[in-house]
């Protein structure tokens, strides 16, 4: 569920581990660069440790080799937060340029780990046992993981084994005009393929009078025969075909003569899932892996302070995400779900089983009972064992409100409970006689062809009410929180609006509407969550020791909000750029990997 996903809104991680690296930081002194003498020494500051008496030194304290660990920050923002988002981009839309953009990244990567080796072995351990290095690793490994699969898949001759089995983009949806003119070959309708028609090209005339720049392309008679070729069939083309940048070189022809014969195309079929799941789950996982750095770095969330600091990075990393996918769905992503409010395409447009997936409210409303449902047994753990307190019980019972309004979300998204209370008028006996075919009172109403469910912004709505009230330990914490809890509201209001729309006008297209509600609604969700994550208690205690307002949060979540929806508009655009590319007829003969 995570796909599509303009996923370059990692870039937003980096100022976050500034944020909270600094403030867990000594003096201001001890943050400025320019304090280097001549043979590049640094003083030694003052620490927080130090002043404070009772909080362990810290990596941001720490003030020898820093310029090696700034190095290793910057490499790991630029290679997951820059670098990452548009290799994810580029797979996801089968580009050739996929492969290239995952071997730079793994370069960037590399470097970074390179750096932090060596900063650990010149530095004392100052936060044992972290989950960074934990994380960082096997992310690490997934991504390489990924790489070597598609190297894999890049000589095995996959563009031909995937094209009829999974569509290739989801962010333009396919018209009712552009159904009626594919041609049919032995009474089969061919399955369009939204990118990298890999069939395309082994005949200049093969597909030319059936696909054009601007619209998706459609399979033609001889795709279907190319189909059937075999793996090995595209690996004995002439070496001039093949155009990547590995031609020719000794990479390039030991794993043509190798990988051909090692793999199987069920083996190919399994890695491909893996794929595509690796495609959706590792942005997020680079977004837990810069979190716990710079959770590590700035030396919070020690012992039972843990708990306090999860709930507020989990929570804020959720609605956080959860922008993200909105600003997605406006964007036009999952339209073939039928998740940008648009019609949805029938099951003779996209695949059966995206024709059978819920809706975009639905899944609101699922994840909103999940959290609920599992955040119920978790209220209690930082005090575990011993009484329970007021804020206890408030926030099991927000829990309990989640479990029950995502549970209302459901049960209003259900075709069957649609379906019975309308059969309650329409099957009645006494109106059966008077029901007659043409007559517009027994039809369904447009606004039933629309899900317009408020339960997912009215929990969200009432959380904000919450927070904003919520009582705190110091001033400081408490506007804080109040300014999450606004933007939460904003949120709902917006979403309101959103339904308000189209309940006047109801979508008739397969074609994302775009509200221009969502904007409002996807940054609300942004900067809440992200403030929603500094409004951890070791870092409000930060902001006060350092005589710093809450302002500085709320300026900072902002501004870091609106770059962030700017990288995702562009990461979007650039996937939409590369299927269209990869779709276009005028392609060469070539089949390089995805």
């Amino acid at each position: 569920m995570w796909q599509g996903a303009s996923r370059a809104a990692l870039a937003a991680t980096f100022l976050l581990a500034l944020v909270a690296s600094a403030l867990a930081h000594g003096d201001d002194e001890s943050m400025d660069m320019g304090g280097m003498d001549m043979h590049g020494s640094q003083p030694e500051p003052e620490s927080h440790a130090e002043a404070s008496g009772d909080t362990p030194m810290s990596y941001f304290a720490y003030t020898k080799h820093s310029s090696t660990i700034i190095a290793h920050i910057a490499l790991m923002v630029l290679a997951w937060c820059f670098i990452l988002p548009i290799a994810v981009m580029f797979s996801i839309a089968r580009s050739r340029f996929a492969l290239p953009s995952q071997f730079l990244f793994l370069i960037a990567n590399a470097i970074g780990l390179l750096v932090g080796i060596i900063y650990n072995s010149q530095t004392p351990d100052l936060y044992e046992n972290n989950a960074h290095h934990k994380i960082g690793w096997i992310a690490t490994w997934v991504i390489s993981a990924q790489v070597i699969m598609s190297l894999i898949f890049a000589y095995a001759g996959r563009g031909e084994q995937e094209s009829t089995s999974y569509e290739r983009a989801t962010f333009l949806p396919m018209s009712t005009d552009d159904m009626a003119e594919i041609p049919y070959a032995n009474g089969i309708r061919h399955e369009y393929r939204w990118s990298r028609d890999s069939g395309q090209g082994t005949d200049q005339n093969s597909s030319s009078s059936n696909s054009c720049p601007s619209s998706p392309s459609f399979a033609s008679p001889s795709d279907e025969y190319d189909h059937f070729r075999k793996p090995e069939d595209d690996l004995l083309e002439k070496p001039a075909q093949r155009r990547g940048w590995l031609h020719s070189t000794f990479v390039d022809r030991f794993l043509t003569s190798r990988v051909p014969r090692m793999v199987s195309s069920r083996v190919l079929r399994v890695l491909d899932m893996v794929t595509l799941v690796i495609d959706r789950i590792i942005l997020p996982f680079g977004f837990i892996a810069i979190t716990t750095g710079a959770v590590t770095y700035g030396g919070i969330m020690r012992g039972k302070e843990v708990f306090n600091g999860l709930a507020h990075f989990i929570k804020g990393g959720i609605f956080f995400w959860y922008g993200i996918l909105t600003l997605g769905r406006f964007m036009g992503s999952w339209a073939d779900l039928g998740w940008a409010w648009n019609v949805k395409p029938s099951n003779a447009i996209v695949s059966k089983w995206k024709a059978r997936v819920p809706t975009g409210e639905f899944t609101e409303s699922f994840v909103i009972w999940l959290y609920g449902a599992s955040n119920v047994f978790l209220e209690h753990l930082a005090s575990s064992g011993g009484a329970w307190s007021a804020t206890d019980l408030e926030h099991v019972s927000i829990s309990i409100m989640f479990f029950g309004g995502g549970l209302c979300g459901m049960l209003f998204e259900s075709k069957r409970v649609k379906q019975w209370l309308n059969s309650t008028i329409i099957r009645s006996p006494s109106h059966l006689d008077a029901r007659t075919r043409s007559d517009t009172a027994w039809q369904l109403p447009d606004t039933q062809g629309v899900s317009l469910n408020p339960m997912p912004a009215l929990i969200i709505l009432l959380l904000g009410m919450m927070m904003s009230s919520h009582h705190q330990t110091s001033m400081v914490s408490t506007m804080i929180h109040k300014q999450w809890g606004n933007l939460f509201v904003g949120f709902a209001l917006a979403r309101g609006a959103t339904y308000v729309l189209l309940y006047i006008k109801p979508p008739t297209s397969y074609l994302p509407s775009r509200p221009p509600t969502e904007i409002i609604a996807s940054f609300c969700l942004i900067s809440g969550g992200l403030i929603f994550m500094l409004s951890t208690r070791n870092v409000v205690e930060s902001i006060e020791y350092y005589e710093l307002d809450a302002m500085f949060t709320f300026t900072v979540g902002m501004g870091l909000t609106a770059f962030i929806m700017a990288c995702e508009i562009l990461m979007i655009a650039l996937k939409a750029w590369a299927v269209k590319k990869e779709s276009s007829p005028q392609l060469p003969a070539y089949r390089f990997p995805a």
